[in-house]
C-alpha cells in the first residue's frame, strides 16, 4: 500500500457557472511531487479544527502548503500594511493539523506559508515584511520557476539529509518570514541575507519546513528529495 499524504488545501473564492464559489484547492505541483515520490496524495479541505483528529486517520504524513498570510494576532502582532489574504479558519485548521500530526508521530513537510504555520504553532513569531527587515526582496512572484538566491544548509540536519546538499539555489515567492523561532524548533537553513529559510524539530521526529517552493522545481532532483523523504517517513507508518 502506498503511504497516504494529506495535503492542506487553499480555500479561495473563484468565479464559476454558479457565481462566486468557495473552493478548496491544491496546486497540481504538490500532487505530482507526492506521486513521483511514491505516495498517494489526498486533499484536506479546511474544516472545523475539531475534525482534525478524524481527518488524520486517513493519512500517514502531512504537507502544509503555500497561500495567504497568518492572522498576526496569533503571534502577538497587529497587521502590517502589507499583510494580506488572511483566513482565520485556515489558520485554526492548519495549526491544529500540525499539532496533532506531531502528537501522532506523523511526518510533516511544511512549504512557504506552511513553515510559518509550523513556527507560529510552536509559539514563534513572523516578520510581516521581509524586505523592510532585511532590504532584500524575497517576493519574486512573477518568476516562481527561477532560482533567485542561494541557501546554506546546516550539515547533518534532517533538511540537508533530505536534499543531499548543504548549499543550493531556490525560488522565492514570499513577503513574510520567520522572526523568533518557536519552542522546540531550530533553524537549519539561511538565505544570503541571513533570513531563516529552513527549520526542523530540535528533537526526534520528522517535521521539516522550507520557505521556498520545491514542488515547482520539478527538474531539480535535490529539491524533489524533500518529497521522497516525506513519503519514506510516511511509509513507516503505513
Amino acid at each position: 500500500m502506498k503511504p497516504v499524504i494529506g495535503i492542506g488545501a487553499y480555500p479561495r473564492t473563484m468565479e464559476t457557472e454558479f457565481g462566486p464559489t468557495l473552493l478548496h484547492t491544491v496546486s497540481r505541483f504538490y500532487l505530482r511531487a507526492v506521486e513521483r515520490a511514491g505516495g498517494a496524495p489526498i486533499i484536506l479541505p479546511v474544516t472545523e479544527a475539531r475534525n482534525v483528529t478524524d481527518v488524520l486517520r486517513m493519512a500517514h504524513g502531512v504537507m502544509l502548503t503555500g497561500g495567504g498570510d497568518i492572522k498576526p494576532s496569533l503571534y502577538g502582532q497587529v497587521p502590517h500594511d502589507s499583510t494580506r489574504m488572511v483566513n482565520p479558519e485556515r489558520d485554526a485548521f492548519e495549526i491544529s493539523l500540525f499539532e496533532q500530526a506531531l502528537g501522532a508521530d506523523l511526518p510533516v513537510l511544511a512549504i512557504c506559508r506552511g513553515v510559518q504555520v509550523m513556527n507560529v504553532a510552536m509559539g514563534g513569531t513572523l516578520s510581516q515584511d521581509v524586505f523592510a527587515a532585511t532590504g532584500q526582496c524575497h517576493d519574486e512572484y512573477t518568476r516562481p520557476w527561477e532560482l533567485v538566491h542561494g541557501v546554506k544548509i546546516e550539515p547533518g540536519s534532517r533538511l540537508s539529509g533530505a536534499l543531499g546538499v548543504t548549499e543550493l539555489c531556490v525560488n522565492s515567492v514570499h513577503h513574510q518570514g520567520i522572526a523568533r523561532l518557536g519552542s522546540g524548533l531550530r533553524a537549519v537553513a539561511w538565505a544570503d541575507d541571513d533570513s531563516p529559510e529552513g527549520i526542523e524539530l530540535a528533537s526526534e521526529g520528522f517535521a521539516i519546513g522550507v520557505q521556498w517552493h520545491p514542488e515547482v522545481l520539478e527538474d531539480q532532483p535535490e529539491q524533489q528529495g524533500l518529497f521522497r523523504a516525506l513519503v519514506e517517513e510516511a511509509r513507516l507508518r503505513a
